[in-house]
């Protein structure tokens, strides 16, 4: 019982250490200028799960950038229903950047959710830490290329379990302020998840987005916004 718990409450703490830009799963390897701060929100399904991200980042210095996100999420599936309360840290390291051609870094991150099993007594806790390699290529026209590399941990109920996952993300210029989105993402022991989307620029620096995918006998998606400043 604890493992599946484990396995099934996973989904809100994956979001929170390790935050690319709505509508996107696999990060890339970017961070804001020093100075910059940015705000991120999505709204998101997951098979019978609904929940809400909001994510606040900053970078204190060049090549650095600090998340710091709040997250919850109802799980419908179970009778009477699941509820997640979940919090963040992460930081991103990307010490070579480029306008085009490679850049390259790292991100770890934590991630705390509090699980309430309403059809049982006791509530619990679930933690998550996670490292993961980032990697992007720009091309001049525009086209991105992400890859992600890493490991994740979760600990709940006196066990742990550990996990490697993977991620390649691309970007699509379509118009000269939309992009279109694909990416396949997935973790040890399951089939990937395939995603596609939009991201459209407003005026500069803030987006809105949306996604959809399907991956592992569910279907999931999103829609979401990002502002940076």
């Amino acid at each position: 019982m604890k493992k599946t718990i484990l396995i099934a409450s996973a989904g809100l703490l994956v979001a929170l250490p390790v935050h690319a830009e709505p509508p996107m799963n696999v990060d890339d390897a970017g961070t804001l200028g020093k100075g910059g701060l940015k705000v991120e929100g999505a709204l998101s399904r997951d098979d019978k799960e609904r929940g809400g991200e909001l994510v606040f980042g900053f970078a204190p210095i060049d090549n650095l950038e600090v998340g710091l996100a709040v997250a919850r999420a109802t799980d419908h599936d179970p009778d009477p229903s699941t509820r997640l309360r979940g919090t963040g840290i992460s930081f991103k390291w990307v010490p070579i950047q480029n306008d085009t051609g490679w850049s390259l870094g790292a991100s770890f991150g934590y991630g705390h959710t509090r699980v309430n099993e309403r059809s049982a007594p006791d509530k619990f806790t679930e933690k998550e830490y996670a490292l993961s390699g980032l990697a992007t290529y720009r091309f001049e026209s525009e086209q991105v290329v992400h890859l992600n590399l890493g490991t994740t941990r979760v600990k709940a109920q006196g066990e742990s379990d550990s996990v490697g996952t993977w991620g390649a993300g691309y970007e699509h210029p379509l118009a000269e302020n939309l992009k279109l989105t694909a990416e396949i993402f997935g973790e040890e022991h399951a089939g990937p998840d395939k995603a596609v989307g939009l991201r459209y620029e407003i005026v500069e620096g803030l987006k809105v987005s949306g996604a959809v995918g399907r991956g592992n006998d569910r279907s999931f998606g999103q829609v979401g916004f990002s502002w940076e400043f």
